[in-house]
């Protein structure tokens, strides 16, 4: 892709926020790091430049973001009130997705990288081709001649780090690293960030986690784990609903499987899909056959019916996305040679 469609919708949303004061920030409900580390990099940025700006978001972040500076002063409200030149809505392909009424009043900056975005802002500016969010949130910084403090750096590489599942999923390129080591030389913190993310569990996560993977369920000839999660699951663990980030990518550390599929009990008649995939297997087509979205191998859905109807719905297409990218069952797969991480020695 040439750099030229990718420039011309940057330089539209720098213009729109260097010509506005008071700025709103918010993202999808339950945020995750991406869209935490892409408002507040945004945020600590733009307050750098002298304008007035808050952080506005349905729901809080999950536990392990509060060290980060900033993420305790977000403002959590069902509406967005009070007076804003723009609004800027990051990581939604629809406004809906934010959770948050009254949105529809401001100037809205849209900044997006999930596929289906529904171009709904006065300013549209969708990347498909980044690996996060914030990779699109560093060309903001970039383009507005704000500094990067080492407040912007933590947060984008907070938002990369997650939205690659710790440099796992596709979709990375040079780039983003290049991302991220501007990021630690402006301060960002490697190590302690990580910790922060990923050890610092409670032990309802913990207890959470041996439950579901006890339960775990294989179909697809062994590459497709399924995994069940309702209220009294969690009650029992003596979790939160937030325990249940990142659980789903453990089952893809077992080499035979290629995806795993997350059914969580919204109420009797819908469930929660969350798609996880590797390699070509592409879950963001699978979830949006159910009006859902995401990416090829990160996506989810919500669908309506009874667990004994949408599983066996789920589980057909995932497995048919996996046939279509040639995953063979795991009796059937011969290692590669070539596959094989080379001996220094």
């Amino acid at each position: 892709m040439s750099t030229e469609p990718r420039l011309r919708p940057l330089a539209e949303v720098c213009t729109a926020l260097r010509a506005r004061h008071r700025v709103l920030i918010s993202s999808h409900a339950r945020p995750d790091g991406d869209s935490i580390g892409s408002q507040l990099a945004l945020a600590f940025a733009l307050r750098s430049l002298g304008k007035d700006v808050r952080v506005v978001n349905r729901d809080p972040a999950p536990a392990p973001f509060l060290v980060f500076p900033g993420v305790g002063d977000i403002e959590i409200a069902e509406r967005a009130t009070g007076e804003f030149d723009a609004a800027v809505v990051l990581e939604c392909s629809d406004l809906s997705r934010t959770g948050l009424a009254g949105l529809e009043r401001y100037f809205i900056v849209n900044v997006d990288h999930h596929p289906g975005n529904a171009m709904y802002g006065a300013v549209n500016w969708f990347d498909g081709s980044v690996s996060a969010c914030g990779e699109m949130v560093f060309d903001i910084v970039e383009g507005l001649g704000a500094p990067l403090s080492e407040a912007v750096a933590t947060h984008l590489y907070v938002a990369i780090l997650t939205d690659t599942g710790s440099f796992h999923f596709s979709g990375m390129t040079g780039r983003t690293f290049e991302i991220c080591r501007r990021a630690v030389e402006a301060g960002a913190r490697p190590a302690d960030i990580a910790r922060a993310v990923y050890d610092n569990n409670s032990l309802g996560r913990i207890k959470l986690l041996g439950s579901l993977l006890n339960a775990l369920e294989l179909e697809g000839g062994g590459r497709l784990a399924v995994l069940y999660l309702d209220e009294s699951i969690v009650t029992a663990a003596g979790a939160t609903p937030d325990d249940t980030d990142g659980i789903i990518n453990v089952p893809l550390t077992v080499g035979h499987i290629d995806g795993v599929a997350f059914f969580r009990q919204i109420d009797a008649a819908s469930y929660r899909v969350s798609l996880r995939s590797k390699g070509d297997v592409d879950v963001g087509g699978v979830a949006a056959l159910f009006g859902g979205g995401g990416h090829k191998n990160a996506a989810g859905c919500t669908v309506p019916g009874s667990y004994s109807e949408v599983r066996p719905l789920v589980v057909e297409r995932v497995i048919a996305a996996m046939d279509r990218a040639g995953r063979p069952s795991p009796e059937s797969r011969v290692p590669n040679p070539e596959s094989r991480v080379p001996n220094p020695e």
